[in-house]
């Protein structure tokens, strides 16, 4: 009996041996396994600071080209509005150059005195050096004979008269002028039936 306690004494104390050798395995798994996971952390949180770097370079980046951006688009527009602006002085002084003589001519036309006869033909001379200014810069008069026309009559008076055509135009009020296809004042005119 003796050999028989011994024995399952032993096969205890084998059983308590293999006991402690696996609770020092799972010890040990549970020891690399916490080393593990803290490597991974560590390793995530490492992976995310870089992530973190590179998502705030690249926002400070987009607030760069941004900011340039907006300097040159505020840039662009106070060129293009100084240009907008030169390009209508330039227009208005080619226009100002043409009229000019005219009314040098209309001034020394009031310091003259002389006859109707001579008033006449300064007027007339006058008028002629409007109609060259004016071919100078492309403008003309608007034809105010034949038929009315909406997109260039304006037509301010209506007379039913069966000596005229359908839509004709009867009488001139005032000229109407255009440069191209740009009306620049309609003609005043009345219209007949």
């Amino acid at each position: 009996m003796e050999n028989m306690d011994k024995k399952s004494e032993t096969q205890e104390e084998l059983k308590d041996n293999e006991n402690l050798k696996n609770e020092e395995i799972e010890e040990t798994e549970e020891k690399n396994c916490e080393e593990d996971n803290e490597l991974k952390v560590k390793s995530s949180i490492k992976s995310l600071e870089d992530e973190n770097k590179k998502l705030a370079n690249e926002i400070e980046a987009l607030k760069d080209k941004l900011l340039r951006t907006n300097a040159e688009y505020e840039n662009f527009r106070k060129r293009t509005a100084k240009e907008k602006e030169g390009i209508y002085t330039d227009a208005c002084e080619d226009v100002l150059k043409n009229i000019l003589p005219v009314i040098d001519n209309l001034e020394r036309a009031v310091e003259i005195e002389g006859s109707a006869e001579d008033i006449k033909k300064g007027v007339e001379m006058t008028l002629k050096a409007f109609d060259d200014a004016f071919n100078k810069l492309n403008v003309e008069e608007i034809d105010t004979k034949g038929e009315f026309d909406p997109v260039l009559h304006n037509a301010v008076m209506h007379v039913e008269d069966e000596a005229f055509g359908k839509n004709s135009i009867v009488e001139t009020f005032q000229k109407g002028y255009k440069r191209g296809d740009k009306v620049l004042r309609y003609s005043m005119v009345k219209v007949a039936n």
